[in-house]
């Protein structure tokens, strides 16, 4: 029990669960973000003063996904590992202590790894889905609204799709 609850939340449902949230919550802010000021002519109007709209708009969105999720995502191991130590106690008799000791033997440092180096890349794909739906956006606000509502749909499904190509990848590389 403890042995696969340790696995599955540190190799996939830690880091699953948290990009799918996040694609939600951050890749939908991005689109509607974005999209408003493509609206609002506010992007236009940074290419006029010469700026470059990548480098000002989708850069640093981009970079602070990427520096946020895995610590969001390390933050949600140690909360469902801490939730599973507890419904262990409450439904099996399985003591903090057994729970820890069972989970040491059977968690290694690449099971960890696993999970953190899915993190940046999901991140930077949900950044980029997000930017790129903002950037299209075109004329009314109700465009902004079916761009967002796309955006996180894309999100989610390139998110889940890249976690199943990891699992394929780090299976084939025996990790």
């Amino acid at each position: 029990m403890v042995n696969l609850l340790g696995v599955s939340i540190l190799r996939e449902i830690g880091i699953l669960m948290t990009a799918i949230i996040v694609a939600g919550r951050s890749g939908s802010a991005f689109t509607a973000q974005i999209g408003t000021m493509k609206v609002n002519q506010e992007v236009d109007a940074i290419s006029t003063l010469g700026l470059d709209v990548v480098e000002l708009l989708v850069v640093p969105r981009a970079l602070a996904l990427m520096i946020t999720l895995p610590l969001l995502a390390f933050y949600a191991d140690i909360m469902g590992l801490f939730g599973g130590a507890v419904m262990s106690y409450a439904t099996l008799d399985i003591t903090f202590g057994q729970f820890i000791r069972q989970l040491h033997g059977a968690v290694t440092l690449p099971h960890f790894l696993v999970g953190l180096v899915k993190a940046p890349v999901f991140a930077l794909v949900i950044a980029m889905v997000g930017c790129y739906e903002g950037l299209k956006v075109s004329g009314s606000a109700e465009s902004v609204g079916t761009l967002t509502t796309k955006s996180v749909v894309e999100s989610i499904f390139l998110v889940i799709v890249l976690d199943a190509v990891f699992s394929v990848l780090f299976s084939f590389l025996r990790l």
